[in-house]
């Protein structure tokens, strides 16, 4: 307290001690004003104690006040004044801004929107005339595709054109990476969903694909070039071995572009079905020997058109454009067409593939065959070595080339083979 105040009895100091305790204090007056032995306590007088402290205490609070409200309220209106000129400096420069951001909205986020609308528009113009270029190139390449299927079929006009097959797998092979860059911002993007396409693809890209893919297989399983050929059939010529070649390249290309697994299958069918065809007929010539060199002699026909199919091949280079097994042009790829076969042969050559396998097929059949005995093996095991010699006259002409040249290499291996699947069964 200061000096020039009035003095207080009042403890201010123990009202404003932090450890300042309500029910202590009360404790302690009722203490004081009472004897602790006394059986009723007197409340009143520490009770007028506190309502004295408290009027003690509001009088000076109103003293104090008093003394101090005109300095109290120029402070106050001190303070006002600055605050309503802070406020109105503060409005102006508000409105100032507020003004500069009309003018900023007008002159720049309008004219924002606007060009972002332009953008809008220029983009979805830009998407229909990718998608109509994408459309129109679609029907430009499904028309070529239609005039080149006509051209395979040929007319009254003009003669079929095979090579045309290889032009026809190719645009094809061009659609289908139109329609297969279906990602965002790429040519084949949203052609799924027009009609159009679904249409040129039901009305011409698929029927054209299995009409090229059928043509190649017939193609392939039609390929003779054997000089071989039976009496009553007349020699091939060299024009028309050239023909044949130039035919099989054609559908050996087409299906290399169209699919090079289906490729791979229909040389394989191929090779099968000379086989199967060689097996059978060769059983049946072993039960009536006197049909055996004729049957042998269309066996090493067989085998002479694998030995050309061989050579085809081998002059055949993998084509870049052609399709992986994704779908996508591979690319990079080097050798021939007759690699990828022999490895999925698992072989060193066709005509060695054909007399083995033939070999395997046929030693169960002779078997069979000296097991039933009869007349058709009694004949067999007499004329054993006439068979032995007919069978390996059989392989080493088959094993020459159409041309009637040996091919480089021998083939006693092969001979021998065979000759071990008829004779081994026959015994002594």
């Amino acid at each position: 307290m200061a000096e020039s105040e009035e003095p207080s009895y009042v403890d201010h100091e123990a009202f404003l001690d932090p450890d300042f305790s309500p029910t202590a204090f009360a404790n302690s007056l009722v203490l004081a004003t009472n004897n602790p032995s006394d059986t009723p306590i007197d409340l009143s007088t520490p009770l007028s104690r506190v309502l004295f402290d408290i009027q003690e205490i509001d009088t000076h609070i109103h003293t104090l006040t008093t003394k101090s409200a005109i300095p109290l309220l120029t402070h106050t209106k001190d303070q006002a004044d600055a605050g309503q000129r802070i406020v109105t400096d503060v409005e102006a420069q508000v409105a100032s801004l507020t003004d500069g951001y009309q003018r900023l909205h007008k002159e720049v986020i309008q004219r924002h929107e606007e060009a972002d609308e332009v953008r809008i528009a220029v983009e979805r113009l830009w998407d229909t005339v990718r998608l109509g270029r994408a459309v129109g190139r679609c029907l430009t390449l499904g028309r070529q595709i239609e005039t080149q299927m006509t051209e395979i079929s040929g007319n009254t006009s003009k003669k079929e054109d095979h090579r045309a097959m290889i032009r026809a797998a190719n645009t094809l092979l061009n659609v289908r990476q139109i329609l297969s860059a279906s990602r965002p911002d790429e040519e084949g993007e949203h052609l799924s969903r027009m009609d159009l396409i679904t249409y040129l693809q039901n009305s011409v890209l698929t029927p054209s694909e299995t009409s090229l893919r059928n043509r190649a297989q017939q193609m392939i399983r039609e390929f003779s070039m054997s000089s071989l050929a039976p009496s009553s059939a007349a020699p091939t010529t060299y024009a028309q071995s050239e023909e044949t070649k130039s035919r099989t390249t054609s559908a050996v290309l087409t299906l290399q572009l169209l699919s090079p697994q289906l490729l791979l299958s229909a040389l394989q069918a191929y090779l099968r079905a000379s086989l199967t065809s060689s097996l059978a007929s060769i059983g049946r010539a072993l039960n009536n020997l006197p049909t055996l060199d004729r049957t042998l002699l269309e066996v090493a026909a067989r085998c002479q058109n694998i030995v050309a199919l061989e050579s085809l091949l081998d002059t055949i280079k993998l084509l870049e454009t052609a399709p992986s097994e994704t779908g996508e042009p591979a690319k990079g790829q080097s050798g021939n067409l007759l690699e990828p076969l022999l490895a999925a042969l698992d072989t060193s050559s066709l005509p060695s593939f054909f007399w083995r396998s033939l070999a395997e097929g046929l030693t169960p059949r002779v078997a069979d065959l000296m097991a039933r005995g009869g007349v058709s093996a009694r004949a067999l095991k007499s004329q054993k070595e006439r068979v032995k010699d007919s069978v390996r006259d059989c392989v080493l002409r088959g094993s020459q080339g159409p041309s009637g040249s040996p091919r480089t290499g021998g083939w006693e291996r092969e001979a021998a083979v065979m000759v071990g699947s008829v004779i081994g069964s026959l015994g002594r």
